[in-house]
């Protein structure tokens, strides 16, 4: 409706724009926006275009989401264009009655960001009220003896229009005695008053008619004195909100004539009937009292028009100036208008949160009023404009520590006693994802038995994030492993949902937890996976090796054996680790017992006494090896023992068998001798190769063995692989057929250097012992008589 400091249209209407800065502390930057419209536009009404007067783009129009925040809306924002219509009735004298100025005052708030305009559209008058008087017909009485040029004021009328639309000029028409002068009063307003033109004569004309409005003038008999007020304007200064009845001020009039014509009457005078209900006059006092509740807030002050009355019919006029004196009756009130009832954790400071506004009737310090907040929150309340104020943030929000806030506003004028209201407001806090999932510890160690069936469950690792929805919801998932990457999925696998680990064997892996925000945070932990033995293998005997019956091998024991002397060695092993292979040696039946020993540990077979008379010369041991584990796995194995002071005393007895009970036992005897006829052959011919070999090597001490000497060797057979904590043993025998010794050799080898096809005679291992006192034995070797 017309252009900025320009005029459009017949009614000259404007609108004026003011840009100002806040304070650099306010993160909006809010501009007056100032328009004139007439009242009584027809609704929908063009006002102004409020994007291009804030600087807007129309495409932003959906997003910045333009609306009015004010008690009363008398205008409306087109969601299309943005433009400002009129949505109501707009009438001047309803809204500001009598005031010079008429403005409406609002503020256009604006989302994404937040931010608010102040816009003040002044309505001007139009003249739509006529003049009115508060009766059709006025009738005066004028004495025939008034003197020319004596005035007698006249009912004003009234009009509610301002300006130069307002009652201007009073018309009499044309009459030969009275003629017409307006007067005005403090307040601005005009009254007629009638004047005397030419001397009455009641005889004549007893009657005239004026038209004001209708006047009629009656010309009454002479009254030679007219009453007259003792103050031409009587003042008071009273305060609002008065009990009705109570006495403002007292008007009087003396009168010089006596008897009738010295009866005074009071009356308004030129008053308005809004006055008239509120103030009172006593017509035959003149005491002026209350008839209403004042108001400062409505109208701060009244003139009154007071005529006093002789009998005669004289009168006289005088004004009261009545001021009402403000009292802080009226709280304020504060309204509040915001994007929202959320803002995001990380919101900077200074983002604001909420638009204040306050409104106090009262005025002077009763009006000026002050906001602050109840408590302490991470929040503050920065003054805009007098009556404005910003919800600003002022600290570091954390939705998991609070998250929501329930904020008190408090609003308090600066009157005696000052008066206060508040306003209450929940802020919730939106979620952000500032925090990664945690891990409960930074490094997890499982140890897990072996045998698990592929897929199942070893480990659970587990990790919170404090944040909501999405941004909470963790998933897991492996970043980091010792394993290949071709590998790793066929030997581990985790469960994204639940964090459930899934493995086939030892291994270490970097597990990372991603909750779902924007962006993704995340957290990393590092599991160590190692698999518990579990007992699930026997031990098994490698030493003394098993015949085809399941018997163990004969050993000889010279006669002369001394209690300790080492007989054989029972040497096993267990594929577990640990205390599962922990093995220990027991006997379990012995065909003489006491006659030996067996090491609990070792496993080494020595004699307990000297061999007695009465003592068999072949005796028998059954032996268990047991593990460590729970429960114990075990394994057993048979010793035959010969006591002989030579090979040669024992071999016929390995040939000793008794007679075949048939022929078919008879067939197998014979087998039998055959093949120990072949194998005779055979170690032989392996001795003699093996004794040529030696006799071109340059060691004597390998070659003294088998000179003259039948050297047979036995080793335990040694598994390629073997568990850690099993120690594997190497057991060597070496006789002499024309000697009473018999040396046990093992060898001086370190399990973990020498690998297992090693485990020979090998040469450089061998200690003989040449004394003839007996031997003692060594961690090397082992010699008896």
């Amino acid at each position: 409706m017309g252009d900025l400091l320009g005029q459009k249209g017949p009614t000259g209407r404007r609108r004026m724009r003011f840009l100002f800065l806040l304070s650099l502390v306010c993160p909006v930057l809010p501009e007056q926006i100032r328009y004139t419209i007439p009242e009584e536009l027809a609704m929908g009404s063009l006002v102004g275009n409020l994007p291009k007067d804030l600087g807007l783009g129309v495409q932003d129009l959906p997003t910045r989401n333009l609306r009015i925040s004010a008690q009363k809306k008398f205008f409306t924002v087109s969601t299309e264009n943005g433009d400002l219509l009129v949505s109501d009735r707009i009438d001047r004298e309803q809204i500001c009655g009598k005031k010079s100025s008429c403005v409406l005052e609002f503020e256009m708030v604006a989302e994404k960001p937040l931010n608010f305009f102040h816009i003040s559209v002044v309505i001007q008058d139009i003249n739509d009220n006529p003049p009115t008087f508060s009766q059709n017909i006025t009738e005066l009485e004028i004495s025939e003896l008034a003197l020319t040029g004596a005035t007698f004021s006249l009912e004003s009328a009234q009009d509610s229009d301002v300006g130069v639309n307002s009652l201007q000029q009073y018309y009499l028409n044309p009459n030969p005695h009275f003629s017409l002068i307006q007067k005005e009063n403090p307040d601005g307003s005009r009254y007629p008053e009638l004047v005397v033109k030419t001397p009455l004569d009641r005889e004549e004309q007893s009657c005239h008619h004026l038209v004001l409005t209708a006047i009629r003038v009656l010309v009454a008999d002479a009254n030679d004195n007219p009453p007259v007020f003792t103050q031409d304007v009587y003042r008071a200064s009273v305060r609002e909100n008065l009990p009705m009845g109570s006495s403002v001020l007292s008007v009087m009039a003396t009168d010089l004539d006596e008897g009738v014509n010295a009866e005074i009457t009071y009356a308004f005078i030129n008053t308005g009937n809004v006055v008239r209900q509120l103030f009172k006059l006593d017509s035959k006092t003149g005491v002026l009292t209350t008839g209403g509740e004042l108001d400062f807030e409505e109208r701060e002050s009244y003139t009154i028009g007071v005529e006093a009355k002789d009998g005669g019919r004289h009168t006289a006029h005088c004004k009261i100036q009545i001021d009402i004196l403000d009292e802080n009756d009226n709280a304020p009130e504060v309204t509040l208008d915001s994007e929202s009832k959320q803002i995001q954790e990380d919101a900077e400071l200074g983002t604001v949160v909420a638009l204040i506004k306050t409104h106090d009737l009262d005025s002077g310090f009763n009006g000026e009023v002050f906001c602050q907040l109840q408590g302490k929150f991470p929040f503050k309340i920065v003054q805009d404009t007098k009556n404005t104020y910003m919800l600003v943030t002022d600290g570091v929000l954390d939705r998991e520590q609070i998250p929501e806030y329930n904020i008190t506003i408090t609003v308090t004028d600066r009157g005696k006693p000052p008066l206060s209201s508040n306003r209450s407001v929940l802020l919730n806090i939106i979620d952000v994802n500032d925090n990664a999932p945690v891990f409960g510890q930074a490094f997890c160690l499982v140890h897990v038995a072996e045998n698990n069936p592929p897929g199942a469950s070893i480990a659970q690792v587990s990790a919170s994030d404090p944040d909501l929805g999405p941004n909470g919801r963790v998933s897991y998932s492996i970043v980091a492993s010792d394993l290949e990457p071709r590998a790793l999925a066929s030997y581990v696998s985790v469960s994204a949902q639940s964090g459930v680990v899934f493995q086939l064997r030892a291994f270490e892996l970097t597990l990372q937890a991603r909750d779902q925000g924007s962006p993704a945070l995340s957290a990393n932990v590092s599991l160590r996976v190692l698999v518990d033995d579990r007992n699930d293998n026997a031990p098994r005997v490698l030493y003394p090796a098993l015949g085809p019956d399941g018997s163990a091998l004969f050993d000889t024991v010279p006669r002369a054996a001394q209690p300790g002397y080492l007989v054989t060695k029972v040497v096993a092993v267990d594929a577990d680790s640990g205390h599962n292979a922990w093995l220990s040696y027991h006997v379990l039946q012995a065909s003489e017992p006491g006659l030996f020993s067996l090491g609990l540990r070792t496993g080494e077979v020595r004699t307990a006494r000297a061999l007695g008379d009465r003592d068999a010369a072949r005796q028998r041991l059954l032996v268990a090896v047991r593990d460590g584990g729970q429960p114990p796995l075990s394994a057993t194995a048979t010793l035959n023992l010969a006591f002989a002071d030579s090979l040669q005393e024992v071999l016929p007895d390995v040939s000793d068998r008794p007679a075949p009970s048939d022929p078919q036992a008879e067939l197998q005897f014979y087998l039998v001798v055959a093949l120990a006829l072949i194998s005779v052959l055979f170690l032989l011919a392996v001795i003699l190769a093996v004794a040529l070999r030696l006799g071109r090597s340059s060691s004597p001490a390998a070659w003294g063995c088998f000179q003259t000497n039948v050297c047979s060797k036995t080793e335990s057979g040694v598994l390629p692989n073997f568990i850690e904590g099993t120690l594997p043993y190497s057991y060597n025998l070496c006789a002499a057929s024309h000697s009473s010794k018999t040396e046990f050799k093992f060898l001086n080898i370190k399990p973990d250097n020498v690998p297992p096809q090693d485990l020979l005679c090998n040469e450089a291992s061998w200690f003989e012992s040449t004394s003839d006192e007996d031997p003692q034995m060594t961690s090397n070797s082992v010699s008896s008589l």
